[in-house]
């Protein structure tokens, strides 16, 4: 009997007392994974499968969840096949993390459970594998497209640099500004806006009937606000979405894309903004070369093989200035027939650009002071003759021509309000002209078009091989 009543007292105690909790597997990223220098247990992948090889005694995987351009391997039993374990379905692998034998890897998985999240049908997948189809190939499908290893390269690359972008501003004493996408000023004046109205806007004739009272455009630069901004801080940048309604299909043309602008209060010197644009590309530029070493490696071996020669050669080298009226006499005198012959007081075209890089040696170079009556009313006057130009800069990159454009700004308020009232903008700009009289300082800035910058870094030809979504007529994307 004292027996009987012992076991029930333990059993209660068994059931009164916290029961132990399975311990959970350690998810890792496969970037983690690869770069791990141990072995581990109860681990847990989860990504998309690149490759599926059976054997008669042994299954291998290879597992991409898009933290880097190397896949992990997975080594499992045959007996974990399963008939919807293929390329491109979604899988959760369960395993040991050990030593490879493989000489190319460190380490793999030895999976003891294998978990089909979502199957891939293989026949209309666009995508196969081991197939390396061409960009123009890829750019049909902008939904998929970002499941191949060029695209997912080339995402990873355009997240380091825009983290480089805001890191190197933020070292540097910026404060990063949000610029309204909607806006009522046109900075380039060029009139190649995209109009914004509410979907039921019907304007009657004689009738204000605008959502915002005045008519409304996305955003072709954040300058202008960013000038606002400058009159309370020192230095200030924003970097965002803008939009140019230029009906091209060109290799060179964007509706959207992203801008880096940048303004700094208190300078005099065209050769200050200058200074700060070479440093912010050879800045930006070496951190993506140390973050994402084989997804730069890819372009420049498959897509660009000459442009890892010239990519060192622009880190290494001071960029080259020379005035825009010496530029027009090289061209001038230039051994090639241009489609557009240069003369002064016309805009440098894309052959232009690329031929003074070339005639530079492949490095940057800057292109300074622009005859007056071709850049936009904010640009200070030189005052020299008898060519008259205004303290504006090009930098122009090899392959591509143009990468960023800037200026010193106008200051004087007698000198803008002349130049605004002579265009018949006086009005429109009235605000303006208020940040010229209420404690104006010199100041400039400059902006970077973020998708050529991509460009010149990888060697990549067509500028909608560079975003994320490509927009095509028949695409839901768009």
């Amino acid at each position: 009997m004292f027996g009987v009543r012992c076991l029930l007292l333990a059993l209660r105690r068994c059931s009164s007392a916290p029961c132990p909790k399975h311990k959970q597997a350690t998810r890792l990223r496969v970037c983690e994974a690869l770069e791990a220098q141990e072995v581990a247990g109860d681990i847990k992948v989860q990504g998309w499968v690149r490759s599926v090889r059976s054997q008669k005694q042994v299954l291998f995987l290879h597992i991409n969840d898009g933290s880097s351009l190397e896949s992990l391997q997975v080594v499992a039993d045959p007996s974990l096949e399963h008939r919807d374990l293929t390329f491109g379905s979604a899988v959760e692998v369960q395993g040991k993390l050990v030593k490879s034998l493989h000489r190319m890897q460190n380490v793999e998985l030895k999976a003891e459970n294998i978990r089909v999240v979502g199957p891939c049908d293989t026949l209309t997948f666009p995508f196969k594998p081991r197939e390396r189809q061409p960009l123009e190939y890829s750019r049909q499908f902008p939904h998929l497209r970002c499941r191949t290893n060029t695209l997912s390269s080339l995402l990873r690359v355009r997240s380091e640099a825009t983290a480089a972008i805001h890191s190197f501003f933020k070292d540097n004493g910026y404060v990063h500004v949000h610029t309204p996408i909607i806006t009522s000023n046109d900075c380039e004046g060029a009139g190649e806006l995209f109009h914004v109205r509410t979907s039921n806007e019907v304007q009657e004739p004689g009738e204000n009937s605008h959502f915002f009272n005045v008519p409304a455009f996305l955003t072709v630069s954040g300058q202008l606000h960013l000038e606002v901004m400058a009159g309370a801080f020192t230095q200030v940048f924003t970097f965002g979405p803008t939009f140019r309604a230029e009906n091209s299909q060109s290799r060179r043309h964007l509706a959207e894309f992203y801008m880096v602008e940048a303004e700094m209060s208190f300078t005099e010197s065209l050769q200050d903004i200058i200074q700060v644009m070479e440093d912010l590309f050879k800045t930006v530029t070496s951190i993506v070369l140390s973050k994402c070493p084989q997804d730069v490696e890819l372009f420049h071996k498959y897509i660009s093989p000459a442009q890892k020669g010239r990519l060192e050669q622009m880190l290494k080298n001071k960029f080259i200035t020379i005035p825009y009226t010496e530029a027009v006499e090289i061209l001038k005198r230039a051994p090639q027939t241009f489609t557009f012959q240069p003369k002064w007081g016309n805009d440098l075209q894309t052959e232009h650009e690329k031929y003074l890089v070339k005639h530079c040696g492949e490095v940057p170079v800057f292109v300074v002071n622009y005859p007056y009556d071709l850049k936009p009313f904010y640009m200070r006057d030189n005052e020299d003759g008898p060519q008259h130009t205004v303290a504006a800069v090009d930098l122009l990159v090899p392959g591509i021509g143009e990468l960023c454009g800037g200026s010193l700004r106008e200051e004087r308020l007698h000198f803008l309000q002349s130049r605004l009232e002579r265009l018949g903008l006086a009005d429109a700009y009235q605000w303006y002209l208020d940040l010229r009289q209420f404690g104006s300082a010199p100041h400039g800035g400059f902006g970077m078009g973020f998708e050529r910058y991509l460009q010149c870094i990888l060697g990549v030809d067509n500028i909608k091989d560079v975003i994320p979504f490509p927009r095509f007529p028949h695409s839901c994307l768009l």
